[in-house]
């Protein structure tokens, strides 16, 4: 595997941005007859409030876990954004969801197939992965939470400093920010339906909206599924869950018709 370091401009930031990048390699790079490079299924992996775009690689053994199946995997920066195109600040949600999946595919071998393309994330990123996967379901196959803030609405009073320049005087509940919302939406539509996963410890902060939001898409019908197990917020957990998800996403597909 190739673990890379990306820098390049992103025009919907108007700044730099960075990438961590593990790629699988080529096993024929001295075979001047080769045949074409491989496309391969791709991971975009996005980190929680407090951390940024090299903390999977530091606090999980995501590179080895990518390594066994064969995959692609991109995690970004996105500073405490919540992935949503900011009132007082960056397009990050503009970033995530449109300029950062063609800018890999044109550098990097990878699918751009939606059945090859996959979202998933922790806390912050797992909200981040369920409203990018919701709002394109046409472009990812399967989208999953690990101890996700999945209530947008609820998490405000919690953030007074951050959510002002975020959401500015626009209300969150029942908007494109809200993933009940977003829920309803996607049930309603004729749109493909990505596989939406959701993994949260009991004893986590964010147990009792993770329960909510799976008793919301049970209520209106769309397909979750939901897993829970002893733990709380920490990345002990997320090591050992993000290899359910891997196995989910990219060993056993037949779920996706469940």
């Amino acid at each position: 595997m190739a673990h890379i370091k990306c820098d390049f401009f992103s025009e919907a930031l108007e700044c730099s941005a960075s990438i961590h990048v593990i790629m699988p390699q080529q096993p024929s790079l001295l075979n001047k007859d080769r045949v074409e490079q491989e496309k391969y299924p791709c991971l975009y992996l996005l980190h929680g409030l407090s951390d940024d775009h090299t903390i999977w690689s530091r606090f999980t053994s995501i590179e080895r876990y990518a390594s066994s199946l064969g995959i692609a995997v991109i995690m970004p920066a996105v500073g405490r954004s919540w992935y949503t195109d900011m009132a007082y600040g960056q397009n990050y949600f503009t970033y995530i969801s449109k300029e950062l999946p063609r800018f890999v595919q044109s550098m990097f071998p990878v699918s751009a197939a939606r059945e090859d393309t996959y979202i998933a994330g922790l806390s912050m990123g797992g909200y981040g992965a369920l409203k990018t996967a919701m709002r394109y379901p046409d472009k990812y196959g399967m989208a999953a939470s690990l101890s996700g803030a999945v209530d947008m609405a609820e998490r405000i009073a919690d953030f007074k400093n951050d959510f002002p320049a975020i959401f500015g005087d626009r209300k969150v509940r029942g908007s494109e920010d809200d993933l009940f919302y977003l829920a309803e939406k996607l049930s309603e539509s004729s749109a493909p339906k990505p596989f939406l996963y959701l993994n949260c410890g009991r004893e986590d902060h964010l147990h009792a909206s993770n329960l909510r939001f799976r008793d919301h898409c049970e209520r209106i019908q769309l397909d979750v599924l939901y897993e829970e197990f002893p733990g709380t917020h920490e990345w002990g957990y997320w090591d050992e869950h993000i290899q359910r998800v891997l196995g989910y996403f990219f060993k056993d597909k037949s779920i996706m018709s469940k």
